[in-house]
């Protein structure tokens, strides 16, 4: 952004241009899975409860289906982070760096997952352990976030003029 409420400088806006890939499809894929938990029936509700609760025990207090809304309502927030431009890649990476640690958690400590003494995916485990590349989209845009540059960087050029002047 230049000194003016919403104008983009060219360089924030290539550097936006360069996260929308990974945004764009990451929040369509939460905001489509967010949906479909709020739709959730009592036996879905209760299957991803007890499935949770099984690695993390606290989530079993829920009633069911106030678990599968408080999921939705999560996964929609971090659409929210992914889609909305004005979110700053680090914040929305931040969340869904966070969110795949949960489900990258329960692969990793739930029976039956992960093949005995390694981290390979059973036939079960395949499913949650192919959220490693939300960690990695997540991580991506937490690292673009904190070392992008305000303004574009000086050419080689520029600052041996700079130099010259003096």
């Amino acid at each position: 952004m230049d000194g003016r409420l919403g104008v983009v400088s060219g360089s924030a806006w290539r550097s936006t241009a360069r996260q929308l890939p990974v945004r764009l499809s990451v929040g369509a894929f939460f905001l489509d899975s967010s949906l479909s938990k709020l739709k959730a029936d009592e036996a879905t509700a209760e299957g991803l409860q007890q499935f949770a609760a099984a690695t993390y025990p606290d989530l079993g207090k829920l009633p069911p289906q106030k678990f599968a809304r408080l999921l939705a309502a999560g996964e929609m927030g971090i659409a929210a982070t992914l889609l909305l431009p004005v979110v700053p890649a680090a914040v929305a990476g931040a969340a869904l760096t966070a969110f795949a640690c949960g489900t990258l958690g329960l692969y990793v400590r739930t029976p039956g997952m992960r093949k005995e003494g390694s981290l390979r995916p059973t036939e079960q485990g395949i499913t949650l352990a192919k959220d490693i590349w939300l960690l990695g989209a997540g991580i991506s845009l937490m690292v673009h976030g904190l070392t992008e540059q305000s303004g574009p960087a000086p050419t080689r050029h520029g600052s041996r003029r700079r130099m010259l002047r003096r």
